[in-house]
């Protein structure tokens, strides 16, 4: 007698469960979406503790991923296939369509929000490799540069050689830019706290859409984090005596020293510090500029004031492209999530008599 062979039919809601359940999150990402993927990586509260949050909490918090892809329309025509119920209406308009408003509009990333994973939310977003090292190179809008300033998890990291030195030459921008923008000797902290908030200087959604301790709640219980990520840069800086035993950083602000850390911020950083000092109709040389900045008493406020130019702008012209991307509803019910988070934390808060 053959043996019986017993077919148990498990719904796809239940597989994800069990995923969810017992996969690592690069293993998620390797079996719910297209593969042909250059960089992966997860971010957030959802992935790493901040300070006031707890354990349970981060596992109801909404998971957040990135990914950079060779080719968007080839991708987003698999994502179609493989999780149309991830997008808006947008659908509709086909993957060419979805990858020109990647492309041409915001910070030249596509994301789909609060898609369910079985009592799970994620958010992911799409760019293109070549966007991706044009942002993290030169700080165009600074939006995915910025989140990978911080500590993040790496899902996956294909060999591209010029993307390797993207990713490197940002961390060198981070520190570079808190250099100028601190005094002469500061503390690990104190560095890890600016390099953390140069993405959310002129962010708008900071005046009321996000938690105002927000910064201080993402270095608090990563520091560790934070460190193995920029120890080597420190170490190798000529700019920089570090004293990691003693946690204790001092930096070169002479003129010569912030001339040369000048010099060394991205493009479009550069950029917009010229249009802040320069007058109109001078048109004066960036580098001539530059050594009149590095002089200048005040040239922190004037870094300062260029990160925050470059923010404000992608962070408004995304989250109005978000609206589409996500939808109207899915923007309201986004929305009222980060309202809550703040309301909570802002509860959180000793009172002050």
């Amino acid at each position: 007698m053959k043996p019986m062979v017993l077919l148990l039919v498990v719904p796809y809601s239940i597989i994800y469960v069990i995923l969810f359940i017992v996969l690592p999150i690069n293993q998620l990402v390797s079996l719910l979406f297209p593969q042909d993927i250059s960089l992966a990586f997860a971010y957030g509260s959802g992935v790493f503790k901040q300070h006031g949050t707890g354990r349970g909490q981060m596992e109801k918090n909404m998971l957040d991923f990135v990914f950079a892809v060779d080719d968007p329309v080839t991708w987003h025509t698999m994502n179609l296939l493989q999780n149309r119920k991830h997008y808006s209406i947008l659908k509709l308009l086909g993957p060419t369509m979805i990858s020109s408003i990647q492309n041409e509009y915001g910070a030249a990333a596509y994301y789909n929000t609060l898609v369910p994973m079985d009592g799970r939310l994620i958010k992911y977003g799409v760019i293109s490799t070549e966007s991706l090292i044009d942002d993290l190179m030169h700080w165009k809008t600074m939006y995915i540069a910025g989140r990978l300033h911080k500590p993040v998890k790496m899902l996956v990291q294909s060999e591209n050689g010029k993307l390797q030195s993207a990713l490197v030459a940002n961390l060198k921008s981070a520190v570079m830019a808190s250099f100028l923008m601190l005094p002469e000797s500061f503390t690990e902290d104190e560095l890890f706290l600016q390099i953390a908030g140069l993405s959310y200087a002129g962010d708008f959604r900071m005046l009321f859409g996000e938690e105002k301790s927000k910064v201080a709640n993402i270095v608090k219980d990563n520091i560790q984090h934070f460190r193995t990520l920029y120890s080597n840069i420190l170490q190798d800086c000529p700019q920089v005596v570090y004293k990691p035993q003693q946690g204790k950083l001092e930096v070169d602000k002479s003129p010569e020293g912030q001339f040369i850390q000048l010099m060394a911020l991205p493009r479009t950083l550069q950029q917009r510090i010229t249009r802040l000092v320069d007058p109109p109709g001078k048109n004066r040389d960036v580098e001539e500029i530059l050594l009149q900045v590095a002089q200048d008493p005040d040239c922190g406020t004037v870094i300062q004031q260029g990160v925050s130019s470059i923010v404000k702008s992608s962070s408004i012209t995304q989250s109005v492209k978000g609206i589409a991307t996500a939808g109207l509803w899915k923007t309201i019910l986004y929305s009222s999530k980060k309202l809550m988070k703040v309301w909570k934390g802002w509860r959180r808060k000793p009172s002050v008599s």
